[in-house]
């Protein structure tokens, strides 16, 4: 399992690349490529590259976690 070197939320970059998502997440890099492709998954594009909002991120975690709100 991928780990992630961030011990709080507010040490995480503004904006996550797919390497930061799949640490945090703990799966691969490529899973983290095809989630960031998911419809509802909140990447913004900047050229070719996708790049998620951490707040957006955060927010899809809660709503995605079982308990969350949905």
């Amino acid at each position: 399992m991928k780990e992630s070197n961030y011990a709080h939320y507010d040490e995480l970059p503004l904006f996550l690349n797919a390497e930061t998502v799949a640490k945090l997440l703990g799966i691969g890099q490529a899973s983290a490529y095809e989630l960031m492709h998911e419809k509802d998954f909140p990447t913004i594009r900047i050229g070719k590259r996708l790049v998620v909002p951490k707040d957006k991120f955060l927010i899809w975690v809660d709503e995605h976690t079982k308990g969350g709100k949905k």
